[in-house]
């Protein structure tokens, strides 16, 4: 039997298809990169954002019309993220679609396969049909589904923040068909071959461990290491919470373990992801609540735990103990949840990246307060005085909202001032896409796609003028860089990376014409993969290894170097 699996989204989608690929490898499965030649293929998917969504039901479509032109009896398997928000609906949107699967499953992924394989034989012997859902038709629909959909009682005032009830529910439906009730006997559907395979539960509580088989999808010298799942923030943007479920942490000893294995494979480079790392351990303690997002009550329970708790701390502190050359890069941090000792840990672990990814969205009062992000904009400059002050030569990352409804041109304003004041070193912009089920997707004062564009524009014109400053900052310095490999010629000519997930798209840069002939190319601490800058190199280097080089001059947010006598 041979799969294959496109993967959709972000890191934390990618560890999930890491995942799905260990355990099918594990059961003797065969892995193909040529999806006309699978038996099934997976589209591992991401809902987060309106775009996001589009990609994914194109990419379903777009797999089910190659199966139809070139191998009529695969099987098609859709995961992630869009099953999990769109649980009931999809099978009748998607007739195309063999099973659906949710993060909970992913580590059985392999008997699932099995059963869209199933699935698939018995309706091959049916008439060739043309795919049946016009892509703009199920996007549309899928809105409409979200933007009708009643909340239940778990899904009201502190839904996002979750009541001890709602963290809890858990709900699998096996192949059942979509318009049944709940009265409906199971086994009258199953015996329905024609029924899409529909394997999701309603809040997932399913934690990676490292007993569960993975292959990576990274290069060997850097990979993601997820250490929690799901999030309690009540963000009024934001889908996550109910597609993820509520947070929920490994153990320590169960990171440290994966993270000895990587290092033993040949990894330089351990980047942790969660969805809110600063959060890490806290629902670890006895008798948790998770009512403590704000920074009040976040730091007021960090302050009460006992001493050996596990907390992102005492992770960092670990890991940075471990034998060998390598970094530890700390991403996706809430601002609500730094703390002094936090602070502490990154300047007295050396091996911790001196680079944070820590997202703020805005920085006007009201603006905060809409987007319920728990933080106020004194709070926001105090803290990032704080973390500059107890790290020196930090890299500081974060991104912005912009066109959230109710957005005055006086609070934008003072964004583009902040932006130009504060000199973010990593700097990324969203134009605020409008998710049907969120509470700012009802919110009055939306804004104009034409506005949210502008204004994205010109907040990413004031940090382009940051970013130029920064990089020049760079010239003449000797750094410490990670050489991942050569650069293709489309690279030298772009020199960009661009990254949906961030919103950081850069353009082609005026002063390319300096990239030519043959470099390598690298990342400094100050450059996470995939978001953030790269570092070009005049001369021959170790690839997958640290090395020394000396900085010659800079594109718009690219440094160019030559190895360091």
């Amino acid at each position: 039997m041979r799969v294959g699996l496109i993967s959709l989204g972000c890191a934390k989608n990618l560890v999930d298809a890491e995942i799905m690929l260990g355990s099918l490898l594990k059961d003797g499965v065969e892995i193909t990169n040529d999806a006309a030649k699978a038996d099934v293929v997976i589209v591992n998917t991401c809902s987060f954002i309106d775009s996001a969504q589009e990609e994914s039901v194109d990419t379903i479509l777009e797999s089910s019309e190659v199966r139809e032109a070139k191998n009529r009896g695969q099987g098609l398997v859709v995961s992630g993220c869009l099953p999990q928000r769109f649980r009931d609906e999809l099978p009748k949107l998607f007739p195309e679609v063999d099973a659906f699967m949710g993060i909970d499953q992913v580590a059985n992924v392999t008997e699932i396969v099995k059963q869209a394989m199933e699935r698939r034989k018995s309706k091959v012997q049916s008439p060739k049909s043309k795919v049946q859902s016009p892509k703009s038709n199920v996007a549309a629909r899928l809105r409409e589904l979200e933007r009708d959909k009643s909340p239940d009682e778990h899904e009201k005032a502190e839904a996002l923040r979750g009541t001890e009830k709602f963290g809890k529910t858990k709900t699998s439906v096996t192949h059942l068909t979509q318009p049944a009730t709940r009265n409906t006997p199971p086994a009258s559907l199953i015996a329905n071959r024609q029924s899409p395979i529909l394997e999701v539960h309603a809040r997932p509580t399913y934690i990676p461990d490292f007993g569960t088989p993975r292959f990576r999808l990274t290069p060997r010298h850097f990979a993601y290491v997820k250490i929690a799942e799901g999030c309690n923030h009540p963000c009024s943007f934001c889908i996550i919470p109910r597609m993820r479920g509520s947070h929920r942490s490994r153990t320590q000893a169960d990171v440290v373990a994966e993270a000895k294995a990587l290092l033993a494979d040949g990894v330089k480079e351990l980047n942790l992801i969660s969805q809110d790392s600063t959060y890490y351990g806290l629902d670890l303690r006895a008798n948790h609540s998770r009512a403590i997002s704000s920074p009040e009550k976040f730091s007021a329970a960090a302050k009460s735990l006992p001493a050996d708790s596990t907390t992102i701390c005492s992770l960092l502190r670990e890991l940075n103990s471990l034998r060998g050359d390598f970094w530890i890069r700390l991403l996706y941090t809430h601002p609500a949840h730094w703390t002094d000792e936090l602070v502490q840990t990154i300047a007295e672990c050396p091996k911790v990246a001196r680079y944070v990814d820590i997202p703020l969205q805005h920085i006007h009062g009201n603006m905060l307060e809409r987007m319920r992000r728990e933080t106020s904009r004194q709070y926001i400059v105090d803290l990032l005085a704080k973390i500059r002050a107890g790290v020196p030569g930090i890299a500081l990352r974060t991104t912005f909202i912009v066109g959230f409804p109710g957005e005055t041109e006086a609070c934008f304003d003072d964004l583009l001032g902040f932006i130009g004041e504060t000199k973010f070193e990593r700097l990324g912009v969203f134009a605020y896409s409008k998710e049907d089920g969120t509470r700012a997707g009802a919110m009055a004062g939306q804004i104009s796609d034409k506005v949210k564009q502008r204004r994205r524009e010109l907040a990413m014109a004031a940090q382009h003028k940051v970013a130029v400053a920064v990089a020049e900052s760079f010239v003449g310095r000797t750094l410490n860089v990670l050489v991942e490999g050569e650069a293709s010629a489309k690279q030298l000519q772009q020199a960009n990376v661009s990254s949906w997930e961030h919103g950081f798209i850069r353009d082609a840069d005026a002063h390319t014409a300096q990239l030519k002939g043959r470099y390598l190319i690298a990342r400094g601490e100050a450059d996470a993969p995939d978001i953030d800058g790269r570092v070009y190199i005049r001369g021959k280097l170790s690839v997958g290894g640290f090395a020394r080089v000396k900085i010659l001059g800079h594109t718009d947010y690219d440094l160019i170097a030559e190895p360091a006598k």
